[in-house]
């Protein structure tokens, strides 16, 4: 179901506090988008498709860019860069 989606994409993008009331229209919209009957009303879905499309281009927008890696990735390749220089010590080298 598209509200479905609608709404594991609003919460991978953290947006919900940010902007809950724009969050709750995306919601709606799509759970009207899915209440249309898939012959019914065209160009119906077509105006609500269109309006949530628009809805949640807004919201990525107010997501917070992704970061590469996080503290445990850092930390990982801290321990790496270690590890590597040991075994350059222990090879002689």
């Amino acid at each position: 179901m598209i509200a479905d989606d609608v709404a594991s994409e609003l919460e991978l993008l953290g947006v919900t506090s940010v902007s809950p009331g724009m969050s709750a229209v995306a919601i709606k919209l799509a759970r009207a988008l899915d209440a249309i009957e898939s012959g019914d009303a065209p160009t119906s879905q077509a105006v609500v498709a269109d309006k949530l499309t628009a809805i949640m281009t807004k919201l990525r927008g107010l997501a917070q860019p992704a970061t590469e890696g996080d503290g445990v990735d850092d930390i990982a390749e801290q321990r790496e860069k270690r590890r590597s220089e040991a075994r350059k010590r222990a090879a002689g080298g």
